[in-house]
């Protein structure tokens, strides 16, 4: 009996090793949330992943983020926004697989100064790169920021298919 619980003990802590694999992106880096970034070349080659985290650095009272549909998000339309966060650093969890729109509502922000964003999201354990040009938008929870830099996404991205075959076994020997 000892060793059953000692097995799903280490099952608890696998499972919570791969929950922490999820990566914060900072929007546009050092740039932040602002006019004149390329968002498009910023999101290029990135994978994102549900449970990732976006944060949206900005002055607050000088730009917004809309979570848009893609209808929206291509003509820079704000008066139909599923969410709009003001206070900066905006932070969005990415809930679910599909492809996700933001832009800034501040006056002519998204048309003329290219703030705009389109993410692509995964899954898990690795996502997908993001195209320019996703269809339709996902529902973003606020939450805290949190965890490593995206720098060291890789190498925790390439540990989560590894701690769920290892989850998978452990179950299995608990079961027995």
């Amino acid at each position: 009996m000892a060793s059953r619980s000692a097995l799903i003990a280490l099952l608890v802590a696998v499972s919570c090793a791969a929950a922490a694999s999820a990566v914060t992106f900072t929007v546009g880096d050092t740039q932040g949330w602002n006019l004149g970034v390329d968002y498009d070349t910023w999101a290029r080659g990135k994978n994102f992943s549900v449970g990732d985290t976006l944060v949206f650095n900005f002055p607050t009272g000088t730009h917004d983020v809309l979570v848009v549909s893609k209808s929206d998000y291509d003509g820079c339309n704000t008066g139909s926004a599923m969410n709009t966060i003001q206070t900066s650093p905006a932070t969005v969890t990415l809930t679910s697989a599909d492809n996700q729109y933001y832009i800034c509502g501040i006056s002519t922000h998204c048309s003329s100064g290219g703030m705009k964003l389109a993410v692509n999201v995964g899954s898990g354990s690795g996502g997908s790169p993001s195209p320019s040009t996703p269809s339709a938008p996902g529902t973003p929870s606020p939450t805290t920021p949190a965890g490593p830099s995206p720098s060291a996404a890789p190498a925790r991205r390439a540990a989560g298919p590894a701690l769920a075959v290892a989850a998978g076994v452990l179950l299995k020997l608990a079961l027995f």
